[in-house]
């Protein structure tokens, strides 16, 4: 079907500087191409120079985290994923990403398309995704537009996910004012594949054939990584084309022919188009085989007429995948995903050289040099003005003498249950199908982790999500340590050893000093505790640009952290209670302080104050025994001290079983007030048979770490001293009651 050839217009630094690029950008892209680009070489290079894309302010700090380690068989950021060795010649490869700018405009279809994404990002090294977990953040659910994004955003990953397969065995909703209009919607895969079986998302091979597979290429996304490059603010609404629509169905198929044609030996490297489309596969590849690549856009599957190479090179559209395969053995290719009902046509083919070469209507549009365009080659990178906000000193100096506190610790410890934090997340994840597969152990809710088993193996996997946004406000850099060490501790309070994380850090503009200053700090934050707790980083997202124009999201860098058990039939640890005549006891640190706990923000309105303190050494010592007296059978529960401090620890504890317990915390220094609401670092509340107990202590003694007897599980309430005494039904049924009735339900 011949076309009307269309005219491209003038390129000038106007032009460039509406496409998100600077003046000194564009000189450097007439300085690597040595003429001004072409219309279509600025739409390359404005998203693949994006900061979604090329990382360029933020790649320089997150260059300073530990990545590479004994089990990581890809350094960071050299593939689509993470890819840990878990051992019996197996590898787990993950990763997390980001959706927020799509997801606050269009729930349902930014969450869907961003649990797709990272799905894509796991199968195209070869791996099969096995378990999926989320990361999600809104404003207050006071608010009918919050509620509006959560429905959505919840519909988006159940329909996506539970469509394509892939059980959701954990994650985090929170909710503050402080993500009002900028919500975050992360999703993170888990994925499985033989040692030596991935696949690289690479181009070499002198005339080696170029095949697109997948879906048909339309105009939705177009323009989506610059999207994801700049704040949210009353015009966004009119960029609903830059999010991109799902289809599960098709993915589903994309899978099974991509890890099918991986098995024939004839693809020589693999890439998904995410985040700036062939643009972004095709630059890749080219500049990590060291070769160049000519493609011709007119052979693209398209959904709509008239598409121009602009349109083509930079539309998102999903479920579509790059595939270089071995010269002569592309019909091999072709067959498997045609026996898949899915395109897969020949666009081009890997030459001498070292540029992309697009071509349309039988004329160059694009010849750029590859490497110019990718993060660690040419494109751009940026340490900005670091300046300390000024409001640290006043948050961190505040005055906790002056708050009266309430003297009714039912009805508090009722009110912190019934704050969206704490309160039971049922509603959402009874949207996931949790099980699917059939290698779910512990699904969310009443876990600390989710995991799942290996089939053919003893072993299981442990995966956490986790960051606490007002820590890392309140104190960057220790809150960075917070989020890892905690993700760090639920794992293990699962009973399995942490190997690896993944991150995503959401921030806000990284040309405001403020900005730049908290994400180095935390970033640094995060590099301290991986480092201590030996767990490298993997790889993982950067979404800065979180603001709106009430102002920046709390700064939060979320953790996924890997754990691996050994042993799923004797290792699984779960929180709740497990037999009456049980001792409780607390273990770990006796540091106290309200900073940043729920109970400021639910009884006083106030995120203030400092972190709680973190002992990283101590840290390292607490996770490291009690992994040992879980593998070892000589504990039945275990729950971290998080949000609402002690009380809300021990709550939990009885809701999740519907068994009461009566305990002491009188021994535990400090204020009542401090003692129940704290949310001191490295602790955990455990329990055990009371023939074992005398034992435990031996145990806890041999090694010098603190514990204290609190009491003992057993009865219909919860009964802390002579403060609290509820029975477990009342606090169940205020746990289990809120997001449900706030939805309306």
């Amino acid at each position: 079907m011949s076309q009307t050839k269309v005219h491209e217009p003038e390129v000038t630094l106007e032009l460039a500087i509406e496409h998100g690029l600077n003046e000194e950008e564009f000189e450097m892209i007439k300085s690597y191409l040595g003429r001004i680009p072409t219309f279509s070489e600025l739409g390359v290079y404005s998203v693949m120079w994006s900061e979604h894309c090329s990382y360029k302010n933020s790649i320089l700090e997150i260059k300073k985290l530990p990545r590479s380690g004994p089990q990581l068989l890809v350094d960071a950021g050299e593939e689509n994923a993470g890819l840990v060795d878990i051992g019996d010649g197996l590898a787990c490869a993950f990763k997390i990403e980001s959706h927020n700018h799509p997801s606050a405009i269009e729930p349902y279809q930014g969450a869907a398309t961003g649990v797709g994404g990272i799905h894509r990002d796991i199968f195209t090294m070869g791996a099969r995704p096995v378990a999926s977990l989320n990361s999600l953040r809104f404003g207050s659910m006071n608010e009918p537009r919050v509620r509006y994004l959560l429905d959505g955003v919840v519909r988006g990953i159940s329909d996506y996910g539970n469509s394509f397969g892939v059980p959701v065995v954990g994650g985090e909703v929170c909710f503050d004012e402080a993500y009002e209009g900028n919500p975050l919607v992360n999703a993170m895969s888990i994925g499985l594949v033989k040692v030596g079986e991935t696949a690289s998302a690479i181009a070499e091979g002198i005339g080696n054939p170029v095949i697109i597979v997948g879906a048909s290429t339309g105009r939705d996304g177009i323009h989506g990584a610059t999207f994801a490059s700049e704040e949210i603010s009353e015009e966004s609404e009119a960029k609903r084309p830059s999010v991109q629509v799902g289809d599960p169905f098709t993915e589903k198929l994309l899978l099974e022919a991509s890890l099918e044609v991986l098995k024939t030996g004839a693809v020589v490297g693999m890439q998904d188009m995410g985040a700036a489309g062939i643009a972004c596969s095709s630059s890749e590849m080219t500049a990590k085989g060291g070769q160049g690549m000519r493609l011709d856009l007119d052979k693209v599957p398209m959904r709509e007429d008239g598409m121009t190479a602009y349109e083509l090179l930079l539309s998102e559209s999903q479920e579509r995948m790059l595939v270089v395969a071995e010269k002569g053995r592309e019909q091999e290719v072709i067959d498997v995903y045609e026996k898949w009902d899915l395109n897969a046509v020949v666009i081009g083919e890997v030459v001498e050289g070292d540029k992309v070469t697009y071509l349309k209507d039988g004329e160059v549009k694009a010849d750029i040099p590859a490497d110019s365009l990718v993060l660690g080659g040419g494109a751009p990178q940026y340490e900005r003005e670091a300046v300390r906000p000024k409001y640290l000193d006043e948050v961190q100096s505040f005055d906790f003498s002056t708050l009266s506190h309430p003297k009714d610790h039912n009805k508090t410890l009722k009110s912190l249950l019934s704050a969206p934090n704490i309160a039971s997340k049922r509603w959402v994840h009874e949207q996931y199908d949790t099980m699917v597969r059939t290698n779910t152990v512990n699904a969310p809710g009443a876990s600390d982790s989710g995991v799942i088993r290996i089939k053919g193996s003893n072993k299981g996997l442990a995966v956490k999500t986790d960051c606490n946004g007002r820590y890392v406000y309140l104190n960057p850099r220790r809150g960075g340590q917070i989020a890892v060490a905690e993700s760090a501790r639920n794992v293990v309070c699962s009973g399995a050893k942490p190997v690896a994380i993944t991150n995503c850090l959401n921030f806000g503009n990284p040309y405001k000093p403020e900005v730049y200053w908290t994400f180095r700090e935390a970033v640094g934050g995060m590099g301290d505790a991986c480092r201590a707790l030996n767990t490298p980083v993997t790889g993982g997202n950067v979404s800065l640009y979180n603001e709106n124009p009430n102002g920046a999201i709390f700064p939060t860098p979320v953790i996924g952290m890997l754990g691996i058990v050994e042993d799923v039939e004797k290792h699984i640890m779960t929180p709740g209670f497990k037999n009456s005549d049980d001792i409780v006891y607390y273990i770990g640190s006796r540091r106290h302080g309200l900073g940043g706990s729920e109970y400021l923000k639910t009884v006083h309105g106030i995120t203030s104050g400092d972190a709680p303190e973190l002992d990283l050494e101590f840290e390292v010592k607490l996770q490291k025994i009690l992994l040992d007296a879980i593998q070892n059978g000589k504990i039945n529960a275990a729950h971290d001290i998080s949000d609402g401090g002690i009380a809300v620890t021990l709550a939990e504890m009885a809701i999740f079983s519907g068994i009461g317990a009566n305990v002491s915390v009188k021994e535990l220094n400090g204020s009542i007030i401090d003692v129940l609401y704290s949310e001191a670092q490295s602790g955990v509340v455990v329990t055990v048979p009371r023939s074992d107990a005398r034992s435990l202590e031996v145990f806890f003694d041999k090694h010098d770490l603190p514990y204290d007897e609190l009491g003992v599980v057993g009865g219909k309430k919860l009964i802390i001293d002579e403060f609290v005494e509820t029975p477990v039904e009342e606090l169940k049924e205020v746990y289990e009651s809120v997001i449900p009735k706030a939805m309306g339900q």
